[in-house]
């Protein structure tokens, strides 16, 4: 029988499909898959093979590999003729989960800009703060974000693209079908392996988000990894499940669930199917009776989602009457699955196996994946990580730790991110002589299996959204009211965390909690508002120090709800 080892060796060796060399990236000799793809252009191009192909089904739309390819060529034009973006310039994407997303995506990191994907869910203030950082030129957004863009478009001297906007359009906003040169060549342009093609935004520590750039070789290099580490699953749940006389689904289908925007939904769901040929259906928004009848509908093959996801659609009153046969996984990742869900969805879906995974915005979501028969076995574990990353666990003083010594989680690898846009200093921070630090505190077992037990840093996991408390604080201090504030993360059957909120009132002064919320409305996107608040006129506890003991307040809240 093929171990965890022998496997990795059989699939990394010399002229293997995944074989693993040594090249210089940025100066630093790192372990490269030989195979990775040059840029996101050519990973792209890849398609045009596939012709008529069907690729993507949304709603009641198919678009083949033609179709897209038509819009991805059409758009970079329009970027280049139209706009003249230039290698480097960023082009935004403001908007919910449509094909023209992906279109835009692939448009503009073809002709070498830097893909700005902005979170679909903040208000218009954020989305300010974003194109603003990012220095964006074009932001090419639905209608819905349009109209949260129109008070700072004049300011911010960005050009609109509108998609499926209906009705007139204001005033020198253009219209994407109107713009999109169908039928015009891609321009040619040159673009090496580690000039920057992403930007995905992250809550940050300050209060404001930290742009995440990641070079064309990173995301590539987690695409290709992604792919490694599926084959090696493939070899060692064959020999254990006594399938090998079975063959794969001969038509694989992702259901795109989470949002675009995400690591998640970006790089091993959206830009995954180009590396394995799978065919994407997108969901405009999550509903779990929706996404069942999708997977009856197109025979979904891998179901990949927050964990919260999960129980809902085994929780639907719909469940039992979807045939859910053709899944093959059932998984994902953005938020710790209990043992119990794992349990629930290796009996639910007698066809699929369970799988999670640890990644990180910074890792191009690559990190350790745990599935099948060792995510039973060890539910509690993120699992071990793809052959291209290093992971260790490190102390306060940077000591590296051993076997199950608990620190901080550190990554290494051709995955990461290069570092934060116009952030040097939280660049510095994070990735220290060319490790990761994760912020997150665990422990690596024997069998190099990774366990994630808290978080060094001050930050909710939501629904595998991170909210860093100072943020959501920064923007209660702003009411009149507040004397002081403290936000913390109070734990969630479904969601994993929810936000949490303790409040000092100035003397003299009230708050009523729907006033609060209605105000932070204004100011942040609505799964950062806190659904538990505690208002009083006493000061908050804190140590000798003077640092608000969150631990206490949230004890606190738990005897409350």
């Amino acid at each position: 029988m093929v171990n965890w080892d022998e496997a990795v060796t059989e699939l990394t060796a010399p002229g293997a499909p995944f074989e693993l060399t040594e090249q210089i990236v940025v100066g630093t000799p790192t372990k490269v898959f030989a195979a990775t793809p040059n840029s996101l252009r050519e990973l792209f191009g890849t398609a045009r093979m596939r012709g008529d192909e069907p690729y993507l089904v949304y709603e009641d739309e198919t678009w083949t590999y033609a179709d897209l390819l038509e819009q991805i060529d059409g758009f970079g034009h329009a970027l280049v003729h139209t706009y003249g973006v230039q290698p480097g310039d960023r082009v935004a994407i403001a908007m919910r989960n449509y094909p023209e997303w992906i279109a835009a995506f692939a448009a503009a990191v073809s002709v070498g800009a830097i893909a700005v994907a902005l979170n679909a869910w903040w208000v218009t203030d954020e989305l300010d703060y974003g194109l603003t950082d990012s220095g964006s030129c074009v932001v090419v957004a639905d209608q819905e974000r349009v109209e949260s863009l129109l008070p700072i478009a004049a300011k911010r001297q960005v050009q609109i693209v509108a998609v499926r906007y209906k009705g007139d359009l204001p005033g020198g906003i253009d219209r994407y079908e109107d713009v999109c040169a169908l039928g015009e060549p891609m321009p040619e342009v040159v673009i090496e392996p580690d000039d920057d093609a992403t930007i995905l935004y992250t809550s940050g520590t300050t209060g404001f988000p930290k742009g995440a750039v990641s070079t064309h070789r990173a995301v590539l290099s987690a695409l290709v990894g992604f792919a490694c580490r599926a084959a090696i699953g493939g070899m060692l749940e064959t020999q254990t499940s006594g399938d090998e006389g079975e063959e794969p689904a001969t038509d694989p289908a992702l259901i795109l669930c989470v949002p675009l925007f995400h690591v998640t939904g970006l790089v091993p769901v959206m830009m995954g199917t180009f590396i394995s040929g799978a065919r994407l259906i997108i969901m405009h928004r999550w509903n779990p009776e929706r996404a069942l009848e999708l997977i009856e509908r197109e025979g979904i093959t891998q179901f990949v989602g927050v964990p919260t996801m999960s129980w809902e659609l085994l929780e639907s009153p719909d469940f039992g009457t979807r045939d859910t046969s053709s899944l093959v996984s059932v998984g994902g990742g953005g938020a710790p699955a209990p043992p119990e869900l794992v349990r629930k969805i290796d009996s639910g879906f007698p066809g699929a196996r369970p799988g999670i995974g640890y990644g990180m915005t910074e890792t191009n979501g690559l990190g350790p994946q745990n599935s099948g028969d060792n995510y039973l076995a060890k539910p509690t574990s993120a699992g071990r990580a793809a052959p291209s990353m290093d992971v260790c666990v490190i102390d306060d003083a940077g000591n590296l730790l051993g076997p199950n010594d608990r620190g901080e989680i550190c990554f290494r690898g051709p995955n990461l991110i290069r570092g934060y846009w116009n952030n040097p200093d939280a660049t510095a921070e994070t990735i220290v002589k060319g490790w990761l630090r994760s912020g997150d505190i665990g422990w690596i077992d024997e069998e190099g299996f990774v366990f994630v037990a808290d978080r060094a840093k001050d930050m909710v996991l939501r629904a595998g959204e991170n909210i860093y408390c100072a943020e959501v604080e920064a923007a209660i201090y702003e009411h009149p009211a507040v004397y002081e504030a403290a936000v913390f993360g109070v734990p969630h059957e479904r969601l994993g965390e929810e936000v949490a909120a303790a409040i000092m009132t100035k003397p003299g002064y009230s708050i009523e909690l729907e006033e609060l919320r209605s105000f932070l409305a204004g100011r942040l996107a609505k799964f950062k508002i806190p659904q538990h608040v505690t208002v009083s006129t006493d000061r908050l506890p804190r140590n000798a120090s003077g640092k608000i003991l969150k631990r206490e307040l949230q004890n606190q809240t738990l005897d409350r709800i």
